[in-house]
Protein backbone atom coordinates (compact mmCIF):
# COMPACT_ATOMS: atom_id res chain seq x y z
CA UNK A 1 0.00 0.00 0.00
CA UNK A 2 2.35 2.17 0.96
CA UNK A 3 4.64 1.42 -2.49
CA UNK A 4 1.59 2.46 -4.45
CA UNK A 5 0.94 5.80 -2.74
CA UNK A 6 5.10 6.47 -3.33
CA UNK A 7 4.39 5.95 -7.15
CA UNK A 8 1.47 8.44 -6.89
CA UNK A 9 3.42 11.07 -5.54
CA UNK A 10 6.42 11.27 -8.23
CA UNK A 11 3.24 11.41 -11.17
CA UNK A 12 1.72 14.51 -9.68
CA UNK A 13 5.32 15.71 -8.87
CA UNK A 14 6.78 15.11 -12.71
CA UNK A 15 3.22 16.62 -14.02
CA UNK A 16 3.78 20.06 -11.54
CA UNK A 17 7.18 20.22 -13.39
CA UNK A 18 5.56 19.40 -16.96
CA UNK A 19 3.24 22.23 -16.30
CA UNK A 20 5.94 24.84 -15.02
CA UNK A 21 8.17 24.24 -18.40
CA UNK A 22 5.24 24.74 -20.31
CA UNK A 23 3.78 27.96 -18.76
CA UNK A 24 7.65 29.37 -19.10
CA UNK A 25 7.85 28.45 -22.42
CA UNK A 26 4.79 29.56 -23.19
CA UNK A 27 5.57 33.31 -21.39
CA UNK A 28 8.56 33.46 -23.35
CA UNK A 29 7.14 32.80 -26.87
CA UNK A 30 4.79 35.15 -26.24
CA UNK A 31 6.98 37.95 -25.15
CA UNK A 32 8.92 37.01 -28.61
CA UNK A 33 5.84 37.52 -30.73
CA UNK A 34 5.64 33.74 -31.97
CA UNK A 35 2.46 33.32 -30.09
CA UNK A 36 -0.45 34.61 -28.64
CA UNK A 37 -0.65 38.05 -30.94
CA UNK A 38 2.19 39.98 -28.92
CA UNK A 39 4.23 42.86 -30.29
CA UNK A 40 6.16 42.44 -33.52
CA UNK A 41 9.03 44.64 -32.83
CA UNK A 42 9.53 48.21 -31.10
CA UNK A 43 6.45 50.15 -30.51
CA UNK A 44 7.13 53.54 -32.18
CA UNK A 45 4.59 56.00 -33.48
CA UNK A 46 4.92 57.74 -37.41
CA UNK A 47 3.60 60.70 -39.35
CA UNK A 48 4.44 61.47 -42.84
CA UNK A 49 6.59 64.15 -44.46
CA UNK A 50 5.00 66.99 -45.96
CA UNK A 51 5.20 70.02 -48.75
CA UNK A 52 4.94 72.59 -45.90
CA UNK A 53 5.50 76.29 -45.18
CA UNK A 54 7.79 77.22 -42.74
CA UNK A 55 8.33 80.34 -41.14
CA UNK A 56 11.39 80.74 -38.58
CA UNK A 57 10.58 82.33 -35.83
CA UNK A 58 12.26 84.70 -33.19
CA UNK A 59 10.28 85.16 -29.89
CA UNK A 60 11.46 87.71 -26.93
CA UNK A 61 9.50 89.88 -24.64
CA UNK A 62 9.37 93.71 -23.84
CA UNK A 63 7.20 96.73 -22.87
CA UNK A 64 5.39 98.98 -25.25
CA UNK A 65 6.77 102.65 -25.39
CA UNK A 66 5.72 105.74 -27.32
CA UNK A 67 8.02 105.80 -30.67
CA UNK A 68 8.79 109.77 -30.03
CA UNK A 69 8.83 110.77 -26.72
CA UNK A 70 10.59 113.86 -25.09
CA UNK A 71 11.62 114.52 -21.68
CA UNK A 72 10.76 118.14 -20.30
CA UNK A 73 13.21 119.27 -18.21
CA UNK A 74 13.80 122.69 -16.94
CA UNK A 75 16.90 124.84 -18.48
CA UNK A 76 16.50 127.66 -15.06
CA UNK A 77 15.58 126.59 -11.46
CA UNK A 78 12.79 128.19 -9.88
CA UNK A 79 9.22 128.03 -8.57
CA UNK A 80 6.34 126.93 -11.01
CA UNK A 81 3.90 129.63 -11.31
CA UNK A 82 1.73 128.28 -14.32
CA UNK A 83 1.02 124.93 -14.95
CA UNK A 84 -2.34 125.08 -17.10
CA UNK A 85 -1.65 121.17 -18.77
CA UNK A 86 -2.73 117.69 -17.07
CA UNK A 87 -1.16 114.12 -17.87
CA UNK A 88 -3.14 113.28 -21.05
CA UNK A 89 -3.85 116.43 -22.33
CA UNK A 90 -2.89 116.48 -26.03
CA UNK A 91 -0.90 119.83 -27.02
CA UNK A 92 0.53 121.34 -30.28
CA UNK A 93 3.60 122.78 -30.72
CA UNK A 94 4.46 125.87 -28.99
CA UNK A 95 1.74 125.44 -26.49
CA UNK A 96 2.36 126.72 -23.03
CA UNK A 97 3.78 123.79 -20.45
CA UNK A 98 5.07 125.76 -17.66
CA UNK A 99 5.96 128.79 -16.38
CA UNK A 100 8.32 129.51 -14.28
CA UNK A 101 8.66 132.99 -11.85
CA UNK A 102 10.76 134.96 -13.13
CA UNK A 103 11.15 137.76 -10.84
CA UNK A 104 15.18 136.91 -10.07
CA UNK A 105 15.74 136.81 -13.91
CA UNK A 106 14.29 139.82 -14.49
CA UNK A 107 16.45 141.73 -11.44
CA UNK A 108 19.28 140.16 -13.22
CA UNK A 109 18.16 141.80 -16.50
CA UNK A 110 17.84 145.43 -15.25
CA UNK A 111 21.16 145.24 -13.32
CA UNK A 112 22.94 144.40 -16.13
CA UNK A 113 21.07 146.62 -18.02
CA UNK A 114 22.48 149.28 -15.59
CA UNK A 115 25.86 147.67 -16.01
CA UNK A 116 25.49 148.14 -19.58
CA UNK A 117 24.70 151.87 -19.81
CA UNK A 118 27.45 152.89 -17.40
CA UNK A 119 30.22 150.99 -19.63
CA UNK A 120 28.79 153.24 -22.27
CA UNK A 121 29.05 156.55 -20.29
CA UNK A 122 32.95 155.28 -19.40
CA UNK A 123 33.67 154.67 -23.30
CA UNK A 124 32.02 158.01 -24.30
CA UNK A 125 34.65 159.55 -21.38
CA UNK A 126 37.64 157.54 -23.10
CA UNK A 127 36.58 158.98 -26.47
CA UNK A 128 36.70 162.48 -24.91
CA UNK A 129 40.07 161.86 -23.62
CA UNK A 130 41.24 160.63 -26.35
CA UNK A 131 40.31 163.18 -27.99
CA UNK A 132 42.23 165.76 -25.87
CA UNK A 133 45.35 163.41 -25.76
CA UNK A 134 45.19 163.46 -29.85
CA UNK A 135 45.38 166.86 -30.37
CA UNK A 136 48.32 167.51 -27.25
CA UNK A 137 49.85 164.95 -29.20
CA UNK A 138 49.76 166.43 -32.60
CA UNK A 139 50.59 169.77 -31.09
CA UNK A 140 54.12 168.90 -29.58
CA UNK A 141 54.69 166.80 -32.81
CA UNK A 142 54.75 170.27 -34.48
CA UNK A 143 57.30 171.62 -31.68
CA UNK A 144 59.72 168.50 -31.54
CA UNK A 145 60.12 168.85 -35.33
CA UNK A 146 60.62 172.15 -34.74
CA UNK A 147 63.16 171.85 -31.91
CA UNK A 148 61.02 173.51 -29.46
CA UNK A 149 59.88 170.99 -26.76
CA UNK A 150 62.41 168.02 -25.90
CA UNK A 151 62.44 164.45 -27.08
CA UNK A 152 61.54 163.24 -23.76
CA UNK A 153 58.16 165.51 -23.72
CA UNK A 154 57.21 164.59 -27.41
CA UNK A 155 57.41 160.67 -26.09
CA UNK A 156 55.58 161.29 -23.13
CA UNK A 157 52.51 163.03 -24.98
CA UNK A 158 52.97 159.92 -27.88
CA UNK A 159 52.57 157.57 -24.89
CA UNK A 160 49.78 158.75 -23.45
CA UNK A 161 47.94 159.01 -27.03
CA UNK A 162 48.67 155.62 -26.89
CA UNK A 163 47.38 155.23 -23.48
CA UNK A 164 43.91 156.98 -24.27
CA UNK A 165 43.45 154.45 -27.41
CA UNK A 166 43.81 151.03 -25.44
CA UNK A 167 41.73 152.53 -23.10
CA UNK A 168 38.92 153.00 -26.01
CA UNK A 169 39.40 149.54 -26.97
CA UNK A 170 39.03 148.21 -24.05
CA UNK A 171 36.14 150.22 -22.75
CA UNK A 172 34.42 149.04 -26.62
CA UNK A 173 35.66 145.66 -25.07
CA UNK A 174 33.51 145.73 -21.38
CA UNK A 175 30.61 146.99 -23.32
CA UNK A 176 30.42 143.93 -25.50
CA UNK A 177 30.93 141.50 -22.22
CA UNK A 178 28.02 143.58 -20.95
CA UNK A 179 25.97 142.66 -23.67
CA UNK A 180 26.51 139.01 -23.55
CA UNK A 181 25.72 139.05 -20.23
CA UNK A 182 22.23 140.69 -20.87
CA UNK A 183 21.67 138.52 -23.93
CA UNK A 184 22.60 135.53 -21.70
CA UNK A 185 20.24 136.82 -18.58
CA UNK A 186 17.68 137.56 -21.14
CA UNK A 187 17.72 133.99 -22.54
CA UNK A 188 17.23 132.85 -18.88
CA UNK A 189 14.26 135.02 -18.59
CA UNK A 190 12.77 133.13 -21.93
CA UNK A 191 13.63 130.13 -20.85
CA UNK A 192 11.25 130.56 -17.70
CA UNK A 193 8.64 130.21 -20.07
CA UNK A 194 8.28 126.04 -21.27
CA UNK A 195 6.57 125.41 -24.30
CA UNK A 196 5.51 121.90 -26.07
CA UNK A 197 8.19 121.03 -28.43
CA UNK A 198 6.39 118.92 -30.79
CA UNK A 199 3.14 117.86 -31.32
CA UNK A 200 1.89 114.69 -29.00
CA UNK A 201 0.47 113.67 -25.79
CA UNK A 202 1.35 114.67 -22.48
CA UNK A 203 2.50 112.02 -19.71
CA UNK A 204 4.31 110.97 -17.03
CA UNK A 205 3.65 114.43 -15.00
CA UNK A 206 5.43 114.60 -12.22
CA UNK A 207 5.15 118.33 -10.57
CA UNK A 208 2.90 120.90 -9.77
CA UNK A 209 2.30 124.02 -9.67
CA UNK A 210 4.06 125.68 -6.55
CA UNK A 211 6.79 123.50 -6.82
CA UNK A 212 10.63 124.43 -6.88
CA UNK A 213 12.75 122.90 -9.79
CA UNK A 214 16.24 122.66 -10.74
CA UNK A 215 17.78 123.77 -13.91
CA UNK A 216 19.89 121.91 -16.58
CA UNK A 217 23.01 124.13 -16.02
CA UNK A 218 24.87 121.94 -14.14
CA UNK A 219 23.44 118.61 -13.61
CA UNK A 220 20.45 116.99 -15.26
CA UNK A 221 17.72 119.05 -13.90
CA UNK A 222 14.21 118.06 -12.65
CA UNK A 223 12.03 115.82 -15.14
CA UNK A 224 9.00 117.36 -15.25
CA UNK A 225 6.62 116.21 -18.05
CA UNK A 226 7.32 113.98 -21.64
CA UNK A 227 5.34 114.77 -24.86
CA UNK A 228 4.66 111.44 -26.52
CA UNK A 229 3.27 110.60 -29.97
CA UNK A 230 0.65 107.75 -28.68
CA UNK A 231 -0.43 107.23 -32.30
CA UNK A 232 3.08 105.54 -32.83
CA UNK A 233 3.77 103.26 -30.09
CA UNK A 234 6.51 100.58 -30.21
CA UNK A 235 7.65 97.13 -28.38
CA UNK A 236 10.87 97.79 -27.09
CA UNK A 237 12.50 93.85 -26.78
CA UNK A 238 16.05 92.21 -25.72
CA UNK A 239 16.96 89.08 -28.00
CA UNK A 240 19.46 86.82 -27.41
CA UNK A 241 22.87 86.56 -28.57
CA UNK A 242 22.37 83.27 -30.64
CA UNK A 243 19.12 84.69 -32.31
CA UNK A 244 20.31 88.29 -32.82
CA UNK A 245 22.11 87.14 -36.10
CA UNK A 246 19.12 86.25 -37.50
CA UNK A 247 17.00 89.33 -37.28
CA UNK A 248 17.37 91.99 -39.67
CA UNK A 249 15.34 95.57 -40.42
CA UNK A 250 12.10 95.17 -41.70
CA UNK A 251 11.54 91.81 -40.79
CA UNK A 252 8.10 91.38 -40.14
CA UNK A 253 6.41 90.33 -36.84
CA UNK A 254 3.31 89.43 -34.58
CA UNK A 255 2.67 90.79 -31.52
CA UNK A 256 0.95 89.83 -28.79
CA UNK A 257 -0.25 92.46 -25.68
CA UNK A 258 -0.83 90.68 -22.05
CA UNK A 259 -3.84 93.43 -22.08
CA UNK A 260 -5.15 92.24 -25.18
CA UNK A 261 -5.70 88.40 -24.89
CA UNK A 262 -6.50 86.01 -27.98
CA UNK A 263 -5.16 88.94 -30.57
CA UNK A 264 -2.32 89.27 -32.57
CA UNK A 265 -0.93 92.57 -33.91
CA UNK A 266 0.94 93.44 -36.71
CA UNK A 267 4.47 95.02 -36.66
CA UNK A 268 8.39 95.56 -37.99
CA UNK A 269 11.70 95.78 -36.92
CA UNK A 270 12.77 99.02 -37.02
CA UNK A 271 15.91 99.47 -35.04
CA UNK A 272 18.89 96.69 -33.94
CA UNK A 273 21.46 97.65 -31.25
CA UNK A 274 25.29 97.04 -31.87
CA UNK A 275 25.88 97.48 -27.97
CA UNK A 276 24.98 94.80 -25.71
CA UNK A 277 23.21 94.71 -23.12
CA UNK A 278 25.19 91.90 -20.22
CA UNK A 279 23.89 90.88 -17.38
CA UNK A 280 25.48 88.56 -14.63
CA UNK A 281 28.94 89.70 -16.25
CA UNK A 282 31.85 87.19 -15.35
CA UNK A 283 29.77 84.94 -13.43
CA UNK A 284 27.53 81.04 -14.81
CA UNK A 285 24.43 83.06 -15.06
CA UNK A 286 25.63 85.80 -17.80
CA UNK A 287 23.33 86.34 -20.14
CA UNK A 288 24.34 88.89 -23.41
CA UNK A 289 21.05 90.52 -25.13
CA UNK A 290 20.64 92.88 -27.64
CA UNK A 291 17.73 95.73 -27.83
CA UNK A 292 15.35 95.62 -30.54
CA UNK A 293 12.65 97.94 -31.80
CA UNK A 294 9.88 96.92 -33.20
CA UNK A 295 6.58 99.71 -34.85
CA UNK A 296 3.62 98.78 -34.18
CA UNK A 297 1.56 98.93 -37.49
CA UNK A 298 -1.30 97.99 -36.39
CA UNK A 299 -4.03 101.29 -36.89
CA UNK A 300 -3.55 102.08 -32.88
CA UNK A 301 -4.54 105.09 -30.33
CA UNK A 302 -7.14 106.82 -32.81
CA UNK A 303 -7.91 110.06 -31.16
CA UNK A 304 -4.24 110.33 -29.33
CA UNK A 305 -2.72 112.32 -32.71
CA UNK A 306 -5.28 115.69 -31.61
CA UNK A 307 -7.67 115.17 -34.80
CA UNK A 308 -11.15 115.00 -34.36
CA UNK A 309 -12.89 111.39 -34.06
CA UNK A 310 -15.47 111.42 -37.54
CA UNK A 311 -19.03 109.74 -36.49
CA UNK A 312 -19.70 106.89 -38.32
CA UNK A 313 -22.28 103.83 -38.30
CA UNK A 314 -21.16 100.90 -36.59
CA UNK A 315 -20.39 98.09 -38.50
CA UNK A 316 -22.53 94.91 -37.95
CA UNK A 317 -19.31 92.66 -36.64
CA UNK A 318 -17.99 94.73 -33.79
CA UNK A 319 -14.81 93.13 -33.86
CA UNK A 320 -13.92 94.37 -37.55
CA UNK A 321 -13.54 98.10 -35.37
CA UNK A 322 -11.58 96.94 -32.83
CA UNK A 323 -8.57 99.22 -32.33
CA UNK A 324 -6.25 99.04 -29.38
CA UNK A 325 -5.58 101.73 -27.00
CA UNK A 326 -2.46 101.18 -26.10
CA UNK A 327 -0.30 102.99 -23.15
CA UNK A 328 3.26 103.08 -22.33
CA UNK A 329 4.73 100.28 -19.93
CA UNK A 330 2.67 97.50 -21.07
CA UNK A 331 3.50 93.70 -21.29
CA UNK A 332 4.56 92.45 -24.94
CA UNK A 333 5.40 89.17 -27.00
CA UNK A 334 7.48 89.31 -29.78
CA UNK A 335 7.50 87.09 -32.35
CA UNK A 336 9.99 88.09 -35.39
CA UNK A 337 9.67 86.01 -38.71
CA UNK A 338 13.07 85.92 -39.52
CA UNK A 339 13.16 83.42 -42.89
CA UNK A 340 10.36 81.57 -45.07
CA UNK A 341 10.64 78.92 -46.83
CA UNK A 342 7.88 77.76 -48.94
CA UNK A 343 6.10 74.44 -49.72
CA UNK A 344 9.27 72.42 -48.66
CA UNK A 345 9.80 68.88 -47.55
CA UNK A 346 9.14 69.28 -43.52
CA UNK A 347 8.67 66.22 -40.87
CA UNK A 348 8.12 67.23 -37.08
CA UNK A 349 10.81 68.46 -35.21
CA UNK A 350 10.97 65.51 -33.21
CA UNK A 351 11.48 62.92 -35.65
CA UNK A 352 15.35 64.62 -36.46
CA UNK A 353 17.61 62.94 -34.00
CA UNK A 354 21.39 62.50 -33.97
CA UNK A 355 23.53 59.46 -34.19
CA UNK A 356 27.48 58.51 -33.56
CA UNK A 357 28.51 57.14 -36.94
CA UNK A 358 31.55 55.89 -35.29
CA UNK A 359 30.07 53.46 -33.14
CA UNK A 360 28.85 51.64 -36.40
CA UNK A 361 32.36 51.73 -37.40
CA UNK A 362 33.48 50.28 -34.05
CA UNK A 363 31.37 47.18 -34.34
CA UNK A 364 32.61 46.69 -37.97
CA UNK A 365 36.08 45.76 -39.45
CA UNK A 366 38.84 46.97 -38.10
CA UNK A 367 38.98 51.05 -38.65
CA UNK A 368 41.21 53.95 -36.66
CA UNK A 369 37.89 55.97 -36.06
CA UNK A 370 36.35 52.43 -34.52
CA UNK A 371 38.11 51.98 -31.86
CA UNK A 372 37.11 53.48 -28.38
CA UNK A 373 40.88 54.00 -27.13
CA UNK A 374 43.37 53.10 -29.96
CA UNK A 375 47.11 52.13 -28.42
CA UNK A 376 49.79 54.29 -30.54
CA UNK A 377 53.45 52.94 -31.77
CA UNK A 378 54.77 54.46 -28.05
CA UNK A 379 51.98 53.10 -25.62
CA UNK A 380 49.91 56.74 -25.74
CA UNK A 381 46.00 56.47 -25.90
CA UNK A 382 44.00 58.31 -28.34
CA UNK A 383 40.48 58.70 -27.32
CA UNK A 384 38.12 57.98 -29.96
CA UNK A 385 36.81 60.61 -32.71
CA UNK A 386 33.10 61.17 -32.78
CA UNK A 387 30.99 61.50 -36.51
CA UNK A 388 27.84 62.85 -34.94
CA UNK A 389 25.00 63.80 -37.61
CA UNK A 390 21.44 64.30 -38.31
CA UNK A 391 19.40 61.20 -39.35
CA UNK A 392 15.18 60.24 -39.39
CA UNK A 393 14.23 56.82 -39.34
CA UNK A 394 12.03 55.68 -42.19
CA UNK A 395 9.60 52.88 -41.78
CA UNK A 396 10.27 50.28 -45.30
CA UNK A 397 8.18 47.09 -44.60
CA UNK A 398 7.90 47.45 -41.34
CA UNK A 399 11.48 47.61 -40.20
CA UNK A 400 13.50 51.04 -39.37
CA UNK A 401 15.82 52.76 -41.90
CA UNK A 402 18.01 54.79 -40.78
CA UNK A 403 18.57 57.96 -43.06
CA UNK A 404 21.43 60.71 -42.86
CA UNK A 405 19.51 64.54 -43.84
CA UNK A 406 20.50 67.79 -43.85
CA UNK A 407 18.23 70.46 -42.50
CA UNK A 408 17.06 74.08 -43.04
CA UNK A 409 14.88 76.42 -40.63
CA UNK A 410 12.37 75.20 -38.63
CA UNK A 411 9.30 76.70 -37.11
CA UNK A 412 8.04 75.93 -33.62
CA UNK A 413 6.68 72.34 -34.48
CA UNK A 414 8.17 71.53 -37.80
CA UNK A 415 11.84 71.80 -39.39
CA UNK A 416 12.35 71.62 -42.95
CA UNK A 417 14.43 68.73 -44.70
CA UNK A 418 16.85 69.61 -47.50
CA UNK A 419 17.71 66.26 -48.03
CA UNK A 420 17.28 62.39 -47.29
CA UNK A 421 13.70 62.60 -47.36
CA UNK A 422 10.98 62.97 -49.80
CA UNK A 423 7.35 63.98 -49.21
CA UNK A 424 5.07 61.22 -48.61
CA UNK A 425 7.86 58.85 -46.69
CA UNK A 426 6.82 57.69 -43.42
CA UNK A 427 9.06 58.91 -40.60
CA UNK A 428 9.48 57.52 -37.24
CA UNK A 429 8.50 60.60 -34.68
CA UNK A 430 8.47 58.98 -31.27
CA UNK A 431 8.82 58.11 -28.50
CA UNK A 432 11.28 60.19 -27.53
CA UNK A 433 13.01 58.11 -25.38
CA UNK A 434 13.01 54.86 -28.44
CA UNK A 435 13.79 57.64 -30.84
CA UNK A 436 16.55 59.17 -29.25
CA UNK A 437 18.10 56.64 -27.43
CA UNK A 438 17.19 52.71 -28.59
CA UNK A 439 15.84 52.69 -32.21
CA UNK A 440 18.48 50.97 -34.36
CA UNK A 441 18.77 50.44 -37.92
CA UNK A 442 16.79 47.75 -39.11
CA UNK A 443 14.55 47.51 -36.08
CA UNK A 444 11.54 46.01 -36.47
CA UNK A 445 8.59 47.89 -35.88
CA UNK A 446 4.96 48.02 -33.97
CA UNK A 447 3.31 51.35 -35.48
CA UNK A 448 1.27 51.96 -32.83
CA UNK A 449 -0.15 54.86 -34.64
CA UNK A 450 -0.91 54.36 -38.41
CA UNK A 451 -2.12 57.28 -40.61
CA UNK A 452 -3.73 57.49 -43.13
CA UNK A 453 -3.09 60.69 -45.45
CA UNK A 454 -5.19 61.81 -48.19
CA UNK A 455 -2.33 64.18 -49.39
CA UNK A 456 0.65 66.34 -49.02
CA UNK A 457 -0.72 69.58 -47.43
Amino acid sequence: MAKKKSSTNKIFIWIGVVLIVLLVGGFGLRKAGIIGGGLKGVAVETDTAKLKTITQVVSASGKIQPEVEVIIRPDVSGEIIELPVKEGDFVRKGDLLVRIKPDIYQATIDNLTAALLTQKARLEQTRASLIQAEAAFLKNEELYKKDVISELDFIQTKSAYDAEKANLKAAEYQIQSAEAQLRRAQEELEQTVIRAPQDGTVTGLGVEEGERVLGNSQMAGTEMMRVSLLDRMEVMVEVNENDIVNVTLEDTTRIEVDAYPERQFNGIVTEIANSAQVTGAGSTEQVTNYQVKVRIVTPHNLGSSGEKLIASAAPENPGQAFVPNFKPGMSATVDIETETAVNVVSVPIQAVTVRDFAKDKEKGENSEDAEVQLASDNGDLQVQREDIRKVVFKVENGKAVRVEVETGISDNTHIQITSGVSAGDEIVIGGYRVLSRTLQDGDALEITNKQTNTGDE
